[in-house]
């Protein structure tokens, strides 16, 4: 499909497996040989460029390589920092879930599907769990694209509903998180594929989330990120923008980033404990925190890089460890979804470790609304309702 040329020369697509570079006036999303696509080095943000009137991604519009003349917005971002407490440490929550679908997925929406209207692609097909579809309907809707999502059978019954209503051709696939992948690169044969996993331009949107993170704490880099890990858009936004921030020389060092899976399914944490950086085989188990559930990430190798150029660490935690941090969040007032809970168990394991000091700067990444799993979290309040009866 030719797309027309509304995109500047500033940016190239690269490929993840040669370095040839590609030009972005027609939208892509891998590279001839089936390789995933990067973006070329942005130059950085400087406060003096923030548009500090706009409370969106797109007050970083000057780091944005996108034309956002008229951005698909719906008012994505400056999502509160909420100083706090866990464990008697100072935490700050990042709180992503508030945002106009409920989930982080918002921040790289917006961007890609701005770069995708202007670049002239009319129809687009995503795979979900649940998040990125009810995000991307929700865009397409408001960028008047039509698109179709391929969501698991088994997805909780509220995401679908959320994707649904508004407008998405949506197909459930049998079988798992893996299987629902399969079928949309089958179907991307005939239609372009809009994967916020394999589209590098939703990074463009995501790596905003390191530039509020800096501007909400007067300008400073915080000493340690700590993230949900999927398939590792939050992760490598978080890195991106931090290294551009550096590259201003608006800060000086990188925070370092502690991405969190379910050792249930924990593809990035086989291969850490390995030392690798490439997949090695698991068995994957259900989990509570479906969302990051990921078997085959397409950006692995990046994805581990930028953790370990933080300083940081993946770090598994247990269906326990993920419920009491469940329960520890809600006890704050923070409705999360369990997805999001991986981060108060990854919090409670590393300050018993050491890892994290008490006087540290932390921020803790809260990506996903409780509201999209409201059974599941009622299940979990039950289950620990009856074992404090049962002592």
């Amino acid at each position: 499909m030719q797309q027309k040329s509304v995109i500047n020369d500033v940016v190239s697509y690269v490929s993840s497996s040669t370095g040839e570079t590609f030009e972005t006036h027609q939208a892509m999303w891998r590279a001839p040989d089936g390789a995933h696509l990067n973006l070329s080095p942005g130059s950085g943000l400087r406060r003096n460029e923030i548009v500090s009137e706009r409370n969106s991604v797109w007050r970083y519009g000057a780091a944005i390589r996108v034309n956002g003349d008229r951005p698909v917005s719906l008012g994505e971002g400056w999502t509160p920092l909420l100083q706090s407490r866990w464990n008697d440490a100072k935490i700050a929550f990042k709180l992503e879930y508030l945002t106009p679908t409920g989930s982080f997925k918002d921040r790289g929406m917006s961007v890609m599907m701005t770069y995708l209207r202007n670049a002239g692609v009319t129809a687009i097909l995503e795979d979900s769990s649940g998040n990125a579809g009810a995000s991307m309907s929700a865009y397409a809707a408001a960028a008047g694209i039509s698109c179709r999502i391929l969501v698991p059978a088994a997805a909780p019954r509220g995401k679908v509903v959320q994707i649904e209503a508004m407008g998405a051709d949506v197909v459930l696939v049998p079988g798992t998180r893996q299987d629902v992948a399969d079928q949309a690169l089958e179907e991307a044969q005939s239609m372009f594929y809009a994967s916020h996993n394999w589209q590098p331009f939703f990074l463009e949107g995501t790596k905003t989330l390191a530039f509020e993170i800096w501007e909400q704490q007067g300008f400073e880099a915080p000493d340690a990120v700590v993230v949900p890990l999927g398939y590792g858009s939050n992760v490598l936004g978080l890195l991106l923008g931090f290294s551009e921030l550096r590259r201003s020389g608006e800060i000086d060092r990188l925070p370092r980033i502690y991405a969190v899976q379910a050792a249930n399914c924990a593809a990035f944490g086989a291969a850490w404990r390995e030392g690798v950086d490439h997949e090695v085989p698991f068995t994957p188990e259900p989990t509570i925190a479906d969302g990051i559930a990921s078997v085959h990430p397409v950006r692995m190798k990046e994805v581990l890089s930028a953790i370990s150029e933080s300083g940081g660490a993946v770090i598994t935690v247990s269906e326990d460890q993920i419920e009491a941090g469940l329960i520890g969040l809600l006890s704050q007032g923070l409705f999360v979804e369990p997805t999001s809970a991986t981060v108060g168990g990854a919090l409670t394991r590393l300050h018993a470790e050491g890892i994290l000091g008490a006087r540290e700067s932390t921020v803790a990444i809260l990506t996903g609304s409780g509201l999209k799993a409201p059974e599941r979290i009622g299940e979990v309040i039950g289950r620990m309702r009856t074992k404090a009866g049962a002592r």
